[in-house]
């Protein structure tokens, strides 16, 4: 069977499910295509962070202000996707008071809230935290359960007629006088698509998509390890205000609190080893914020590799302890008209707290390319079932299950247990 289509999406994360939806709003004809179920690679393996932009306001300015745009954004169309946590950046006696001060100075500087508290009212709001906690700065961060975003938007998209499949991966890519002319599905899809334009969103499997098309470029996957744990009463997202490393995150989720993360290069994003020596770095690095950490139940544990751009990465300089580790990440569209292929788009990089802003601009491009003027809506659109957290898990079970993000927040409708390795 061969079906039709204007654009073809290859990847069901965020940004795949986000471009989706924008296009089908400019009132496209759209199809996406994702291996296995919304959510399943990195968008649903995250740590679950919705940036404030504390994290890059030094470094990286212009990310920044990026994040916390969408980080406001998204608190206004995603309701029940998003808890509102707020967010602790914490400086321990043996971190550097002059890297707090740049960061404090740059947050206010780049439209971030961010209040300076002392150590004793940083531990009165978490009680736990280590009397080791000099001072600590209070920002907009938040949580993001990322298997209820991505299907919202997925429902969004089909609402405004777009055609989603899940277990369905691209297995040919056939290109003829510089077009795709067609893409091979196979899983339980089965079906030959012949697209006006297509669009890769696969993230750190990018490369993969992109070789079959014949085109060339380099992704450079980082693994990187989270563990949820039980824990009760914990609120605002915890950051180790220091240079970026090992261990310097902890960010609730409702009952649970996932500790993040490794950031190590692997060859191939779905087969690398996920070792034990992490999961024990991870509770050393975080048990300074929080003492006795290591001590709570394990609920569930898992890798993630993020999509990252070889050419992006080789400028940056890792952290100081030898890991992969860059502070910004950005986002790079691909015009594969550049390599011959004129109807071929690659979306690498970023970030899920900025999927949306990639989503737009991925959109403005292909709407470019057919002459659609229609312009996006995405930023005042608000997410369907986005007032009522019932409706969204009904929403995750349509099209996947609960990802290990949020698989003990979400309700799994789907009769499948999500967990980790």
């Amino acid at each position: 069977m061969t079906q039709t289509t204007t654009v073809l999406v290859i990847g069901g994360g965020g940004t795949g499910v986000g471009t989706a939806r924008d296009l089908a709003l400019r009132g496209v004809d759209v199809t996406l295509v994702e291996r296995g179920g919304l959510a399943s690679g990195t968008s649903g393996s995250s740590h679950g962070l919705l940036h404030s932009g504390a994290r890059y306001a030094e470094s990286d300015p212009e990310g920044a202000v990026e994040c916390i745009d969408e980080n406001e954004t998204l608190r206004d169309i995603a309701g029940h996707c998003i808890n509102d946590t707020g967010g602790l950046f914490v400086q321990l006696e043996q971190d550097d008071p002059d890297y707090f001060e740049e960061k404090l100075d740059a947050c206010h500087e780049h439209g971030i809230d961010a209040e300076l508290i002392d150590g004793d009212e940083a531990r009165d709001r978490v009680p736990d935290l280590s009397e080791g906690v000099e001072r600590a700065m209070v920002v907009p961060d938040a949580a993001i359960y990322p298997s209820r975003l991505t299907a919202a938007n997925a429902e969004s998209a089909a609402n405004h007629g777009a055609t989603i499949h899940t277990n369905a991966p691209v297995t040919d890519i056939t290109v003829s006088d510089g077009r795709i002319e067609r893409v091979d599905i196979g899983g339980e899809t089965n079906t030959t698509i012949e697209p006006e334009y297509v669009v890769n969103a696969t993230g750190a499997w990018a490369d993969k998509i992109g070789a079959m098309a014949g085109v060339d470029f380099e992704m450079k996957p980082t693994k990187g390890v989270m563990i949820s744990v039980e824990y009760e009463g914990l609120e605002p997202v915890l950051n180790r205000c220091r240079e970026p490393s090992d261990g310097d995150i902890i960010i609730p989720h409702e009952g649970e609190a996932v500790l993040g993360t490794t950031s190590i290069e692997v060859d191939d994003p779905d087969d690398y080893p996920k070792e034990e020596w992490e999961v024990e770095r991870m509770f050393e690095e975080c048990g300074a914020m929080v003492p006795g950490i290591e001590s709570h139940e394990i609920r569930r544990k898992w890798w993630a590799c993020r999509p990252l751009y070889a050419p992006d990465e080789s400028n940056r300089s890792d952290s100081g302890t030898g890991d992969e580790r860059g502070i910004s990440r950005d986002f790079t569209l691909l015009d594969h008209a550049d390599d011959g292929v004129e109807n071929f788009a690659s979306v690498v990089g970023g970030k899920l707290t900025t999927y949306r802003m990639m989503a737009e601009a991925t959109a403005d491009h292909v709407a470019a390319e057919l002459g659609v003027a229609a312009s996006s809506t995405t930023a005042t659109e608000q997410l369907p079932g986005a007032a009522d957290p019932a409706e969204l898990d009904r929403l995750v079970a349509k099209y996947s299950e609960p990802q290990p993000t949020d698989a003990g927040v979400v309700a799994d409708l789907s009769g499948s247990t999500a967990a980790g390795d």
